[in-house]
């Protein structure tokens, strides 16, 4: 088993980040790793997501979501050609720091086939991946946290 975690502080409540977090149909406007998503986050749901790591070979899988705490957690379990293939599951996770401050956490768990014969690279690009992510998400939370607070 890999597990790669990565961690980064946003300046935006946890409301902010979750509601970008939890936006799929705007992914591919901001997110560098996870391209494209659509699907249902509700507990039982199921999501069809692209990533595309740094080697530049798309990825598709197929995710169940497993757990939903509304503002400080998502995990889902996907698979990639078959669970005996590769599959991970994976984990969102905002820790409220202070009022409009928190960490955002991502975690993933990796078994299955390819993990075994190429952990270094999968290591490698998950975590490029999620680091691009992390940056993305805390400049999207954070422009519209800004933006929010202009309204108001």
């Amino acid at each position: 088993m890999i597990e790669v975690v990565t961690s980064t502080e946003i300046a935006a409540s946890a409301e902010t980040v979750w509601r970008v977090l939890t936006d799929l149909a705007h992914y591919s406007a901001w997110n560098p790793f996870i391209r494209n998503a659509r699907g249902s986050l509700e507990v039982g749901g199921s999501v069809r997501v692209r990533v595309r790591p740094s080697l530049r070979i798309p990825l598709v899988f197929h995710a169940t979501v497993l757990d939903r705490d509304e503002q400080h957690a998502l995990r889902w379990r996907g698979h990639f050609g078959g669970e005996w293939l590769a599959s991970g599951d994976h984990q969102f996770v905002i820790e409220p720091l202070e009022a409009h401050r928190v960490r955002f956490v991502q975690r993933e768990r990796f078994d299955g086939w390819l993990p075994r014969i190429a952990p270094r690279l999968l290591e490698r690009q998950t975590r490029r991946g999620f680091e691009a992510m992390n940056r993305e998400l805390a400049a999207q939370a954070e422009r519209a946290e800004a933006e929010e607070t202009r309204a108001s």
